[in-house]
C-alpha cells in the first residue's frame, strides 16, 4: 500500500458535558493519515479501517470528568472511543494480519491506530452481518448473556422483567429468557417499541412506561405473583417500583441506569429495604470482566441466529457525520433497536 496518505474524518468531543448532551458537544473534523504503520516504531499497533461504530448508553458517562470509575473519561479535543467493527490494513501484532476483520474498542474516525489490543477480537463468522458484532455478537450480546445467565442464575418458569427492553441488550435478554422457558414482560417508551417486543421479540407482555400513571400498579398487573428476575437498564422510579414487586429471593442484574445519566443530582431510591425484607440479590456487573466466556457465548448464539430462533433489530445511521446525532438520540429513545453507525460500506 506504500505511503498512501488519506483524509481521515473524526468525531471529536469538544468539552466535558454536564446535563443532557447535545450534538454541539461534538464536532466532525478531517485530518490526514498515512495508511502504513511507522517502520521504526517498536510498539505493537494495528491500523484499521472502521466499518461500523456502536452507540451505547455507557458512553454518556465518559463525556463527563470521571474519577475512580471503571472507564476513563474521553479526552476533549480527541476522537470519541467506543466499540466498533473494522478491517485490518496493517499490523505489527502477531495475532492480527492485513485483511483480518475485528471487533472491539476503536475510535470514532475513518481510520484508527489501535495500540490497546486486549479488547480486540478476530471475527471468525462472516456469514452473518458484520454490523452484528457491534450488537448481538459483540458487547451488548455478551452483556445480555452474562447478566441473564451468569448473574441471575435463571430457572425454567420464572417471571422475568426487562426495562428498556427494545434496546440493544434488553431485546436479547427477553429472547434468552423466552428460549429458556420463562415468562417475560418488557417496558419501553413508545407504542412502536411495545409492538416490537410482543410481535417480533416474542415477549409475553409489554407496556409503555410513559402511559402508566403508577409503575407499581402497572407491575402488579403483569406480575400478580411477583418478579423473580429483573434486568435493570433504567434505575430511578422504575427500580423503586420493581423493588416493591420482587419475589422472595429474587435477583436483579444491574446493567445500566439510563434514566440517571443526564441528571445533575441522581434520583433517590426509597424502597431499598425490600432487598433485606425479601432476601433480594442485586448485583452490578461489567461485561469486560467476563470476556473469557466469549467462545462459550458464540457457541450458543451463532446456531440460534442461523436457525432463526433469535431476532435482532438494528437502527443503522449512514456516515460518520451522523454519529453525534445517533449517540444523542439514545437518551431520548429515538432509536429502534441497536443504534449503529455505518462508517463505510466499501
Amino acid at each position: 500500500m506504500g505511503e498512501v496518505e488519506v483524509c481521515n474524518k473524526q468525531v471529536i468531543l469538544k468539552n466535558y458535558v454536564s446535563g443532557f448532551p447535545k450534538e454541539s458537544d461534538m464536532e466532525v473534523k478531517t485530518t490526514s493519515l498515512k495508511l502504513k504503520l511507522s517502520e521504526g516504531d517498536s510498539s505493537v499497533a494495528i491500523l484499521v479501517k472502521n466499518l461500523y461504530l456502536s452507540c451505547d448508553p455507557y458512553m454518556r458517562s465518559r463525556m463527563s470528568k470521571l474519577e475512580g470509575q471503571y472507564v476513563d473519561s474521553f479526552t476533549p479535543g480527541s476522537p470519541i472511543v467506543g466499540y466498533g467493527v473494522a478491517e485490518v490494513l496493517d499490523s505489527s501484532h502477531p495475532n492480527f494480519k492485513k485483511g483480518d476483520l475485528v471487533w472491539g474498542i476503536t475510535t470514532w474516525e475513518d481510520y484508527s491506530i489501535i495500540t490497546a489490543t486486549e479488547v480486540l477480537f478476530k471475527i471468525q463468522h462472516t456469514d452473518v452481518p458484520l454490523s452484528y458484532y457491534t450488537g448481538i455478537l459483540g458487547m451488548p450480546g455478551m452483556t445480555a448473556y452474562v447478566g441473564f445467565f451468569e448473574v441471575c442464575s435463571p430457572k425454567k418458569g420464572e417471571r422475568v422483567f426487562v426495562s428498556a427492553a427494545s434496546g440493544a441488550v434488553g431485546q436479547l435478554v427477553g429472547q434468552f429468557a423466552k428460549l429458556f422457558g420463562c415468562y417475560v414482560v418488557g417496558s419501553a417508551g413508545s407504542k412502536e417499541k411495545v409492538d416490537l417486543l410482543k410481535n417480533k421479540f416474542g415477549f409475553d407482555e409489554a407496556f409503555n412506561y410513559k402511559e402508566e400513571a403508577d409503575l407499581n400498579v402497572a407491575l402488579k398487573r403483569y406480575f400478580p405473583d411477583g418478579i423473580d428476575i429483573y434486568f435493570e437498564n433504567v434505575g430511578g422510579k422504575m427500580l423503586d417500583a420493581v423493588l416493591l414487586n420482587m419475589s422472595l429471593n429474587g435477583r436483579i442484574a444491574a446493567c445500566g441506569m439510563i434514566s440517571q445519566y443526564n441528571l445533575e443530582q441522581p434520583e433517590g431510591v426509597q424502597n431499598l429495604f425490600c432487598i433485606v425484607r425479601k432476601g433480594i440479590r442485586m448485583e452490578g456487573f461489567l461485561v469486560f470482566h467476563h470476556y473469557h466466556l466469549y467462545p462459550k457465548f458464540l457457541e450458543m448464539i451463532i446456531p440460534q441466529i442461523k436457525e432463526g430462533k433469535i431476532t435482532y433489530v438494528e437502527d443503522i445511521a449512514e456516515g460518520l457525520e451522523n454519529a453525534p446525532s445517533s449517540l444523542i438520540g439514545l437518551f431520548s429513545g429515538l432509536n429502534i433497536g441497536k443504534q449503529v453507525v455505518s462508517v463505510t460500506r466499501g
